[in-house]
């Protein structure tokens, strides 16, 4: 058995023994080269497939020059019956519009073309609109997180024909009744087969659907984007000098 004296010794052993090896790590540790510094990466694109360019903000007509555009809340024919915004172009992140391009040729090989009623939408007009209807199913409520439109990645979209007519839908926008889901047992034949068809051809390219609103879609990598302010839009292109007005809203030959 050991006594008092003898633990008390190899206890102090023990301890110097540690301090010792903790001391020459220490020693290491500072001969070791220090590292250069990383380079900050942009916490929108880090450990994503995205890349920096794929975040700007980019106008859709430029980009996608077959696409139709009526921005309905830029004027008076809207749910609060006036603009909640002034800009009558439609804008997304690049990452978006790309996958929005795919979508709409295909949609041009069937005869048919994307009209874009809403794109990015500012902070302050969600505020606007939840104040008149502050309902969950169908507004984002902005006091608790912003619209995904305020993020650039969501689009409010219908299909038109080569001839520019709108094809028959479950409603109008922004209806918010029931027919606007995608239940479709309250609604014509012809009417689900078009809202179906634009959801099936929206999704195998990139878009997510939700149920309360056939015309809504939000970019399937919407985690990746952050909320984007007015001020960091492009500049709005010039009115166009052209005389004949028609030809650059005409769907292309198919």
């Amino acid at each position: 058995m050991l006594k008092a004296g003898e633990v008390t010794r190899k206890a102090v052993g023990r301890t110097g023994a540690i301090i010792a090896i903790a001391s020459m790590a220490v020693l290491l540790t500072a001969l070791l080269p220090v590292q250069s510094p990383q380079p900050v990466v942009d916490l929108q694109v880090a450990n994503t497939h995205l890349s920096p360019e794929d975040l700007v903000m980019v106008n859709l007509k430029e980009y996608i020059p077959s696409l139709h555009i009526d921005m309905r809340y830029a004027g008076e024919n809207n749910i609060l019956g006036r603009p909640i915004y002034s800009s009558p172009h439609a804008y997304l992140r690049l990452g978006t519009a790309k996958k929005l391009k795919k979508a709409q040729e295909e949609f041009l090989r069937c005869g048919y073309s994307l009209k874009i009623w809403d794109a990015y939408r500012p902070p302050q007009a969600q505020f606007e609109l939840w104040e008149k209807f502050p309902d969950s199913r169908f507004l984002v409520n902005p006091n608790l997180r912003p619209s995904q439109h305020s993020h650039g990645i969501a689009v409010d979209v219908t299909l038109v024909d080569k001839d520019g007519k709108e094809l028959d839908m479950p409603s109008d926008f922004d209806d918010f009744t029931a027919k606007a889901d995608r239940d479709y047992s309250d609604v014509c034949e012809e009417q689900a087969n078009n809202a179906l068809l634009l959801e099936m051809i929206m999704k195998e390219n990139g878009f997510d659907s939700i149920f309360y609103e056939w015309w809504h879609f939000i970019d399937h990598d919407r985690a990746y984007y952050d909320v984007v302010q007015p001020d960091m839009l492009p500049e709005e292109p010039q009115p166009s000098k052209s005389k004949d007005k028609d030809k650059d809203n005409s769907i292309c030959d198919i």
